[in-house]
Protein backbone atom coordinates (compact mmCIF):
# COMPACT_ATOMS: atom_id res chain seq x y z
CA UNK A 1 0.00 0.00 0.00
CA UNK A 2 1.42 3.35 -0.97
CA UNK A 3 1.29 6.20 1.52
CA UNK A 4 1.89 9.91 1.41
CA UNK A 5 2.98 11.89 4.65
CA UNK A 6 2.77 15.38 5.09
CA UNK A 7 5.40 17.07 7.98
CA UNK A 8 7.26 14.03 7.45
CA UNK A 9 9.91 15.22 9.47
CA UNK A 10 8.18 16.42 12.41
CA UNK A 11 7.72 14.81 15.89
CA UNK A 12 4.00 12.58 14.94
CA UNK A 13 5.52 12.20 11.05
CA UNK A 14 9.15 10.79 11.77
CA UNK A 15 7.29 8.04 13.71
CA UNK A 16 4.91 7.34 11.39
CA UNK A 17 7.10 7.17 8.58
CA UNK A 18 9.25 4.67 10.41
CA UNK A 19 5.84 2.73 11.45
CA UNK A 20 4.58 2.42 8.25
CA UNK A 21 8.01 1.29 6.84
CA UNK A 22 7.41 -1.41 9.50
CA UNK A 23 4.40 -2.80 8.73
CA UNK A 24 5.14 -3.06 5.20
CA UNK A 25 3.83 0.36 3.44
CA UNK A 26 5.16 2.35 0.93
CA UNK A 27 5.82 5.92 2.10
CA UNK A 28 6.44 9.29 -0.18
CA UNK A 29 7.33 12.04 2.27
CA UNK A 30 6.53 15.68 1.99
CA UNK A 31 9.89 17.88 2.66
CA UNK A 32 10.85 21.50 2.91
CA UNK A 33 14.27 20.22 2.05
CA UNK A 34 15.52 16.84 0.59
CA UNK A 35 19.26 17.38 1.43
CA UNK A 36 17.97 17.49 5.64
CA UNK A 37 15.37 14.83 4.90
CA UNK A 38 17.67 12.61 3.60
CA UNK A 39 20.04 12.90 6.59
CA UNK A 40 17.27 12.77 9.11
CA UNK A 41 15.53 9.51 7.12
CA UNK A 42 18.96 7.59 5.68
CA UNK A 43 18.16 4.49 7.32
CA UNK A 44 15.06 4.32 5.26
CA UNK A 45 13.56 3.36 1.53
CA UNK A 46 11.31 6.01 0.94
CA UNK A 47 10.88 8.95 -1.67
CA UNK A 48 11.40 11.99 -0.39
CA UNK A 49 9.01 15.00 -1.86
CA UNK A 50 10.07 18.33 -1.90
CA UNK A 51 7.43 21.18 -1.09
CA UNK A 52 5.32 23.20 1.05
CA UNK A 53 1.26 23.24 2.35
CA UNK A 54 2.25 27.12 1.56
CA UNK A 55 2.38 25.77 -2.57
CA UNK A 56 0.37 22.98 -2.66
CA UNK A 57 -0.18 22.78 -6.32
CA UNK A 58 3.98 22.02 -6.74
CA UNK A 59 4.03 18.50 -5.43
CA UNK A 60 -0.22 17.78 -5.50
CA UNK A 61 0.93 15.40 -9.11
CA UNK A 62 3.00 13.14 -6.45
CA UNK A 63 -0.51 12.13 -4.67
CA UNK A 64 -1.49 10.56 -7.66
CA UNK A 65 -1.15 6.30 -6.98
CA UNK A 66 -1.18 7.11 -3.27
CA UNK A 67 -3.83 4.62 -1.58
CA UNK A 68 -3.80 6.75 2.02
CA UNK A 69 -2.49 10.52 2.88
CA UNK A 70 -1.72 11.13 5.99
CA UNK A 71 -1.76 14.92 6.60
CA UNK A 72 0.11 15.71 9.96
CA UNK A 73 1.47 18.98 8.35
CA UNK A 74 0.44 21.70 10.60
CA UNK A 75 1.48 25.49 11.61
CA UNK A 76 2.00 24.94 15.38
CA UNK A 77 5.68 25.69 16.87
CA UNK A 78 5.02 29.60 17.58
CA UNK A 79 0.79 29.04 19.04
CA UNK A 80 2.13 29.61 22.98
CA UNK A 81 4.24 32.16 21.48
CA UNK A 82 3.13 35.79 21.72
CA UNK A 83 1.72 37.50 18.93
CA UNK A 84 -0.88 37.01 16.28
CA UNK A 85 0.04 34.28 14.01
CA UNK A 86 -3.42 33.76 12.95
CA UNK A 87 -2.35 34.29 8.73
CA UNK A 88 0.35 31.74 8.70
CA UNK A 89 -2.06 29.33 10.96
CA UNK A 90 -5.17 30.15 8.35
CA UNK A 91 -2.66 29.79 5.47
CA UNK A 92 -1.79 26.11 6.39
CA UNK A 93 -3.59 24.78 8.97
CA UNK A 94 -7.14 26.10 7.24
CA UNK A 95 -6.52 26.69 3.39
CA UNK A 96 -3.78 24.60 3.02
CA UNK A 97 -5.84 21.73 4.52
CA UNK A 98 -8.95 22.21 2.26
CA UNK A 99 -6.97 22.95 -0.79
CA UNK A 100 -5.17 19.14 -0.06
CA UNK A 101 -7.75 17.55 0.66
CA UNK A 102 -9.34 18.45 -2.63
CA UNK A 103 -6.37 17.91 -4.39
CA UNK A 104 -5.82 14.11 -2.82
CA UNK A 105 -9.41 13.44 -4.37
CA UNK A 106 -8.84 14.52 -8.08
CA UNK A 107 -5.45 12.57 -7.62
CA UNK A 108 -7.40 9.80 -7.22
CA UNK A 109 -6.47 9.04 -2.53
CA UNK A 110 -8.69 6.60 -1.08
CA UNK A 111 -8.49 7.64 2.46
CA UNK A 112 -6.95 10.42 3.97
CA UNK A 113 -5.72 10.51 7.68
CA UNK A 114 -6.04 14.02 9.15
CA UNK A 115 -4.22 14.75 12.17
CA UNK A 116 -6.50 17.89 14.48
CA UNK A 117 -5.78 18.18 17.92
CA UNK A 118 -7.43 17.45 21.45
CA UNK A 119 -5.82 20.38 23.00
CA UNK A 120 -9.61 22.37 21.81
CA UNK A 121 -12.10 19.83 23.49
CA UNK A 122 -13.85 20.68 26.84
CA UNK A 123 -14.37 18.94 30.13
CA UNK A 124 -18.26 17.36 30.70
CA UNK A 125 -20.15 19.86 33.38
CA UNK A 126 -19.80 17.17 35.83
CA UNK A 127 -16.10 17.39 35.38
CA UNK A 128 -15.70 13.88 33.73
CA UNK A 129 -13.14 14.00 30.87
CA UNK A 130 -14.42 15.25 27.74
CA UNK A 131 -14.94 13.05 24.44
CA UNK A 132 -15.62 13.47 20.64
CA UNK A 133 -19.46 14.47 21.91
CA UNK A 134 -18.12 17.53 24.03
CA UNK A 135 -18.35 21.17 23.05
CA UNK A 136 -14.91 22.43 22.73
CA UNK A 137 -13.46 24.08 25.20
CA UNK A 138 -14.15 28.30 24.43
CA UNK A 139 -11.34 29.35 26.54
CA UNK A 140 -9.03 26.81 24.99
CA UNK A 141 -10.45 27.65 21.52
CA UNK A 142 -8.88 31.33 22.00
CA UNK A 143 -5.62 30.15 21.35
CA UNK A 144 -4.81 30.33 17.79
CA UNK A 145 -3.52 27.13 17.10
CA UNK A 146 -6.22 25.29 18.99
CA UNK A 147 -8.74 27.85 17.11
CA UNK A 148 -7.11 26.93 13.58
CA UNK A 149 -8.20 23.33 14.20
CA UNK A 150 -11.57 23.79 14.95
CA UNK A 151 -11.96 25.96 12.33
CA UNK A 152 -10.23 23.45 10.15
CA UNK A 153 -12.50 20.26 11.27
CA UNK A 154 -15.61 22.02 10.51
CA UNK A 155 -14.08 22.85 7.34
CA UNK A 156 -13.59 19.31 6.46
CA UNK A 157 -17.23 18.10 7.55
CA UNK A 158 -18.54 20.99 5.17
CA UNK A 159 -16.11 19.07 2.86
CA UNK A 160 -17.67 15.59 3.35
CA UNK A 161 -20.75 16.39 2.88
CA UNK A 162 -20.27 17.91 -0.84
CA UNK A 163 -17.20 15.14 -1.22
CA UNK A 164 -17.37 11.13 -1.36
CA UNK A 165 -13.14 10.91 -0.18
CA UNK A 166 -13.43 9.66 3.06
CA UNK A 167 -11.66 11.61 6.27
CA UNK A 168 -10.68 10.52 9.27
CA UNK A 169 -9.90 12.96 11.71
CA UNK A 170 -7.11 11.68 15.04
CA UNK A 171 -7.06 14.29 17.76
CA UNK A 172 -3.82 13.57 19.39
CA UNK A 173 -2.86 14.75 23.57
CA UNK A 174 0.67 16.48 23.91
CA UNK A 175 2.99 14.50 22.54
CA UNK A 176 6.39 13.08 23.43
CA UNK A 177 8.97 10.77 21.72
CA UNK A 178 11.66 9.80 19.92
CA UNK A 179 13.34 11.41 17.08
CA UNK A 180 11.73 14.91 17.98
CA UNK A 181 14.51 17.08 16.32
CA UNK A 182 13.30 20.41 16.49
CA UNK A 183 13.08 20.38 19.08
CA UNK A 184 8.54 20.30 19.91
CA UNK A 185 7.53 21.91 23.10
CA UNK A 186 8.01 18.58 24.84
CA UNK A 187 11.34 18.07 23.32
CA UNK A 188 12.69 21.45 24.83
CA UNK A 189 11.14 20.43 28.19
CA UNK A 190 12.82 17.35 28.62
CA UNK A 191 16.25 18.92 27.57
CA UNK A 192 15.85 21.47 29.67
CA UNK A 193 15.01 19.24 32.51
CA UNK A 194 18.33 17.19 31.64
CA UNK A 195 19.92 20.60 31.70
CA UNK A 196 18.51 21.44 35.29
CA UNK A 197 17.16 24.43 34.07
CA UNK A 198 13.35 23.82 35.12
CA UNK A 199 13.26 26.60 38.06
CA UNK A 200 10.12 25.06 39.95
CA UNK A 201 6.51 22.92 39.42
CA UNK A 202 3.90 24.87 38.16
CA UNK A 203 0.06 24.08 39.18
CA UNK A 204 -1.04 22.17 35.88
CA UNK A 205 -1.12 19.37 33.80
CA UNK A 206 -2.28 17.89 30.49
CA UNK A 207 -3.29 14.13 28.68
CA UNK A 208 0.40 13.27 27.44
CA UNK A 209 0.98 10.19 25.18
CA UNK A 210 3.84 8.63 23.25
CA UNK A 211 3.79 9.69 19.46
CA UNK A 212 4.20 6.33 18.02
CA UNK A 213 1.44 5.12 20.14
CA UNK A 214 -0.53 8.04 18.04
CA UNK A 215 1.25 7.46 14.86
CA UNK A 216 0.06 3.48 15.21
CA UNK A 217 -3.81 4.66 15.99
CA UNK A 218 -3.53 6.69 13.10
CA UNK A 219 -1.99 4.08 10.80
CA UNK A 220 -5.04 1.20 12.12
CA UNK A 221 -7.80 4.50 11.29
CA UNK A 222 -6.83 3.18 7.40
CA UNK A 223 -8.93 -0.33 7.60
CA UNK A 224 -10.60 0.18 11.32
CA UNK A 225 -11.17 4.53 11.16
CA UNK A 226 -15.21 5.56 10.11
CA UNK A 227 -14.81 8.73 7.60
CA UNK A 228 -16.05 11.80 9.26
CA UNK A 229 -15.41 10.31 13.07
CA UNK A 230 -13.27 12.17 15.37
CA UNK A 231 -11.09 9.57 17.64
CA UNK A 232 -9.43 11.64 20.58
CA UNK A 233 -5.89 10.04 21.14
CA UNK A 234 -4.51 11.84 23.99
CA UNK A 235 -3.37 9.31 26.81
CA UNK A 236 -3.44 9.39 30.19
CA UNK A 237 -3.21 12.87 32.37
CA UNK A 238 -0.53 13.83 34.53
CA UNK A 239 0.43 16.61 36.55
CA UNK A 240 3.81 18.75 35.96
CA UNK A 241 4.64 17.44 39.17
CA UNK A 242 4.14 13.57 37.94
CA UNK A 243 5.83 14.56 34.93
CA UNK A 244 8.92 15.90 36.23
CA UNK A 245 9.01 12.83 39.03
CA UNK A 246 8.83 10.58 35.98
CA UNK A 247 11.41 12.53 34.40
CA UNK A 248 13.47 11.83 37.64
CA UNK A 249 13.11 7.96 37.48
CA UNK A 250 14.12 8.02 34.36
CA UNK A 251 17.11 10.45 34.33
CA UNK A 252 18.45 10.52 38.00
CA UNK A 253 17.97 14.03 37.73
CA UNK A 254 16.67 15.49 40.54
CA UNK A 255 13.12 16.79 40.19
CA UNK A 256 12.72 20.70 41.24
CA UNK A 257 11.38 20.52 44.81
CA UNK A 258 10.26 24.53 44.45
CA UNK A 259 6.31 25.43 43.91
CA UNK A 260 5.65 28.14 42.40
CA UNK A 261 2.52 29.93 43.21
CA UNK A 262 0.14 29.81 39.58
CA UNK A 263 -0.39 33.78 40.09
CA UNK A 264 3.57 33.86 40.26
CA UNK A 265 3.90 32.11 37.12
CA UNK A 266 0.71 34.56 35.65
CA UNK A 267 3.58 37.52 36.12
CA UNK A 268 6.52 35.66 35.38
CA UNK A 269 5.22 34.51 32.12
CA UNK A 270 3.75 37.66 31.11
CA UNK A 271 7.38 38.89 31.74
CA UNK A 272 9.24 36.35 29.34
CA UNK A 273 6.37 37.09 27.31
CA UNK A 274 6.43 41.32 27.04
CA UNK A 275 10.65 40.30 26.72
CA UNK A 276 9.78 38.19 23.85
CA UNK A 277 7.97 40.56 21.90
CA UNK A 278 10.67 43.36 22.24
CA UNK A 279 13.31 41.35 21.18
CA UNK A 280 11.79 39.25 18.74
CA UNK A 281 13.52 35.79 20.71
CA UNK A 282 11.08 33.52 21.61
CA UNK A 283 9.45 33.32 25.30
CA UNK A 284 10.48 30.97 28.13
CA UNK A 285 7.25 30.59 29.80
CA UNK A 286 4.48 31.33 26.65
CA UNK A 287 1.21 32.98 29.22
CA UNK A 288 -0.72 31.60 26.77
CA UNK A 289 0.96 27.52 27.92
CA UNK A 290 0.34 28.41 31.56
CA UNK A 291 -2.96 29.44 31.34
CA UNK A 292 -3.68 26.00 29.13
CA UNK A 293 -2.00 23.78 31.41
CA UNK A 294 -3.44 25.34 34.48
CA UNK A 295 -7.14 24.54 33.16
CA UNK A 296 -6.28 20.98 34.00
CA UNK A 297 -8.20 19.76 31.29
CA UNK A 298 -8.71 15.73 30.78
CA UNK A 299 -9.90 13.70 27.84
CA UNK A 300 -10.82 10.11 27.25
CA UNK A 301 -9.24 7.53 24.70
CA UNK A 302 -12.35 5.19 25.00
CA UNK A 303 -13.54 5.37 21.53
CA UNK A 304 -10.07 5.33 19.89
CA UNK A 305 -9.33 2.13 22.47
CA UNK A 306 -12.90 0.54 20.99
CA UNK A 307 -12.91 1.20 17.08
CA UNK A 308 -8.98 1.82 16.74
CA UNK A 309 -7.06 -0.49 19.01
CA UNK A 310 -5.57 2.08 20.46
CA UNK A 311 -3.07 1.53 23.09
CA UNK A 312 -0.73 3.66 25.25
CA UNK A 313 2.56 2.93 26.58
CA UNK A 314 3.14 4.00 30.13
CA UNK A 315 4.84 7.16 30.20
CA UNK A 316 8.24 5.85 31.76
CA UNK A 317 8.90 4.21 28.71
CA UNK A 318 8.22 7.22 26.63
CA UNK A 319 10.39 9.66 28.37
CA UNK A 320 13.33 6.64 28.61
CA UNK A 321 13.31 6.79 24.91
CA UNK A 322 13.13 10.45 24.49
CA UNK A 323 16.15 10.52 26.35
CA UNK A 324 18.38 7.76 25.25
CA UNK A 325 17.34 9.40 21.58
CA UNK A 326 18.52 12.72 22.65
CA UNK A 327 21.73 11.23 24.28
CA UNK A 328 23.08 9.22 21.38
CA UNK A 329 22.18 12.06 19.01
CA UNK A 330 23.65 15.97 19.40
CA UNK A 331 20.22 17.27 20.05
CA UNK A 332 21.86 17.95 23.40
CA UNK A 333 24.82 19.61 22.61
CA UNK A 334 22.44 22.04 20.36
CA UNK A 335 20.06 22.72 22.81
CA UNK A 336 21.46 22.71 25.95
Amino acid sequence: MQAFVTGSTGLLGNNLVRLLIEQGYKVKALVRSKAKAAKLFADLDISLVEGDMLDIDRFACELAGCDVLFHTAAYFREYFQPGNHWQMLEDINITGTMKLLSEAEKQGVKKVIYISSAGPVGMKANGVPGDESTPYDLEAAKNLYFKSKVVAETAIDKFLQQHSLPVVLILPGWMFGPQDAAPTNSGKLVLDYLAQKIPGIIDGGACMVDARDVAQAAINAVEKGKSGDRYIVAGQYLSMENLFKSLEKVTGVACPQRRIPYQATLVYAWLADMYARLTGAKSVLPLEGVRTMHRKRQVTSAKAIAELAASFRPLDETLGDVVNWYLNSDQIIRNS
